[in-house]
């Protein structure tokens, strides 16, 4: 059996747009071309790899099996180019860090500033993304590390405990909220909102609220924490944000309560597909993470 790579970046291309047709315009090739390759795969294998339907196609257990590897396969080569391409550039190497809102509030600038300082021939491809998605790719190999809360499923990732963190409601000091002790989700759903244009954390939330059949309503969505703050104090709307994200918005004007949902109150979680078979480079930033 003997696939090359652009079979499966083919074969994964179809897969994803669940048509011969789609994957081959995606790469670029003729439909006759890629039916053949694929024809040529499965007479290799010898099992069926795709399932023709009225919709489409879609791949059968051994496709799947397939899918999973390729993925891993083509990761893994992505990985080498990319460390072989920073040689060029006087770069010894790059790690793929994925974080969730929380922890790029306040834990990791610090960190992430001694560990550079530290060893100037590295560098940091950081990303901002939900729990959900990091622990996604992670497990997919598009990732060296992650930190999510434990909002997610961790059972195929090796993790570490790093950090703790709460939600909490910002109003204007006049607002109603203000007065209370701690305020429950769904009794604030109603108020309009102002957001962080782009935040993982809006996108839980977004989720938190349709489990509920609401939607939250934001008035506005500004993409720094200050302007975010500037809204509030003028009466726009309330904010839900990382209690660690609060240093900045702790002034005369402005009320934090906590957020009463037990989900609100959150773990951090340094995670990784396998700590022992991390590059040497990505396990360095690793260590650079736990410590305390």
């Amino acid at each position: 059996m003997r696939f090359d790579l652009t079979d499966l970046r083919l074969f994964l291309s179809v897969v994803e747009h669940g048509s011969l047709t789609q994957g081959a315009r995606a790469m670029h090739l003729a439909l006759a071309s890629v039916s053949e390759r694929i024809a040529g795969m499965e007479a290799a294998l010898g099992a069926p790899l795709l399932e023709r339907n009225r919709r489409g196609v879609r791949a059968t257990a051994a496709g799947l099996a397939l899918v999973r590897h390729a993925r891993s396969i083509l990761g893994q080569v992505e990985q080498m180019r990319g460390e072989l391409r920073t040689y060029a550039t006087g770069l010894k190497g790059r790690i793929k860090l994925l974080s969730n809102t929380a922890a790029l509030a306040s834990f990791l600038p610090p960190r992430l500033n001694r560990f550079l300082a530290a060893y100037p021939d590295l560098s940091i491809d950081l990303e901002e993304r939900p729990s959900t998605e990091i622990v996604q790719a992670l497990a997919e190999g598009r990732a060296d590390l992650g930190i999510v809360a434990d909002i997610a499923d961790l059972a195929n990732l090796q993790t570490h405990l790093i950090a703790q963190d709460q939600l909490v409601v910002v109003a204007s000091e006049s607002h109603r909220i203000a007065r209370l002790a701690s305020a429950a989700f769904a009794e604030i759903l109603d108020e309009p909102f102002v957001g962080l244009s782009d935040a993982a954390l809006e996108a839980h939330l977004a989720e938190r609220a349709s489990r509920l059949g609401r939607q939250i309503f934001y008035r506005i969505q500004m993409r720094s924490i200050d302007h975010v703050a500037m809204m509030i104090e003028t009466g726009i709307g309330i904010a839900i944000v990382s209690e660690a994200s609060t240093d900045t918005l702790r002034r005369p004007g402005l009320a934090i309560v906590p957020l009463s949902e037990p989900w609100a109150a959150r773990r951090l979680h340094l995670c990784a597909r396998d700590f022992s078979a991390l590059t040497p480079h990505a396990d360095l930033l690793a260590q650079q993470l736990l410590q305390t």
